[in-house]
C-alpha cells in the first residue's frame, strides 16, 4: 500500500451529500477482484453520458480539464455511504485520489479508505464551506501534512484535522491490517513453537481408520 505523507494537489469540488458506494462505483463493476483498473468506471454514471466510456459528460467535474491529475476530493457530509463494497476505495485509489475532504463518511467506508491508503479528513460545515467557495473563484491547491495533522490551501485558509493513531500509523507507513500482522510475524513464529512444545498433543495427526 502507498505511503501517505505529504500531498500537494488542487482540490475537485464534488458538491454532494449522501453519496453512496453506488454511485462511487456501480454493481455491474464489482465481478472483479483485482484493485487495479476501477479507476475508469469511478462516478460512472454521473461522468459518461448514456453509459457510455467515449462519451464524458462535460458538466461532471472529473472532466475538467484544469482538473486532471488531480487528488484531493472535496465532499459533503455522509460521503461513502449505502453498501459495504471494497471496491469503492479500490476506484478512487486506481484513479489517483489520496484523500477525501468532507463533514463526516460513512464508518465501513472510512475503514475500507484506511485499509487503501485513502486519508479521510472531516471538518466542520463551516471550513467545508469556504473551501468549496475558493474553488468558485479559481481552481484551489491544498497541501496536507498527515504527520503534522494540517491543511493549508493557497488561498491562506489553514485547518487543523483530527484523525485516529491507528489509522494515522497505518497511513504513514503504508501498512494494511494483514501487512501490520506479518510485522510481527517473528513473535507468531515463535508463539506456535512455544505452543508445540508445551501441547504437542494438539499438533498430533489423528488417523482415522
Amino acid at each position: 500500500m502507498q505511503a501517505f505523507t505529504v500531498v500537494d494537489s488542487l482540490l475537485i469540488p464534488f458538491d454532494r451529500a449522501n453519496v453512496d458506494t453506488d454511485a462511487i462505483i456501480p454493481k455491474q463493476f464489482l465481478k472483479t477482484i483485482e484493485r487495479q483498473g476501477l479507476g475508469k468506471f469511478l462516478f460512472f454514471d454521473w461522468r459518461y453520458r448514456n453509459g457510455d466510456l467515449l462519451d464524458p459528460n462535460p458538466d461532471f467535474v472529473l472532466n475538467d480539464p484544469q482538473l486532471q491529475g488531480a487528488q484531493v476530493l472535496l465532499a459533503q457530509q455522509n460521503f461513502g455511504c449505502g453498501s459495504s463494497r471494497e471496491h469503492a476505495p479500490w476506484a478512487l485509489a486506481d484513479y489517483g485520489i489520496r484523500a477525501v475532504i468532507a463533514p463526516s463518511f460513512a464508518d465501513i467506508f472510512a475503514n475500507n479508505c484506511v485499509q487503501n491508503g485513502i486519508l479521510l479528513i472531516s471538518l466542520e460545515q463551516a471550513q467545508i464551506d469556504a473551501l468549496f467557495a475558493a474553488t468558485q473563484r479559481t481552481p484551489l491547491r491544498v497541501h496536507i501534512d498527515l504527520a503534522a495533522q494540517e491543511l493549508r490551501s493557497d488561498d491562506g485558509q489553514h485547518y487543523a484535522f483530527t484523525i485516529a493513531p491507528g489509522a494515522k500509523h497505518k497511513l504513514l507507513h503504508g501498512l494494511d491490517d494483514i501487512q501490520m500482522t506479518l510485522a510481527h510475524a517473528a513473535a507468531i513464529r515463535d508463539y506456535e513453537a512455544q505452543r508445540q512444545r508445551e501441547m504437542p498433543w494438539l499438533f498430533r495427526e489423528v488417523h482415522h481408520g
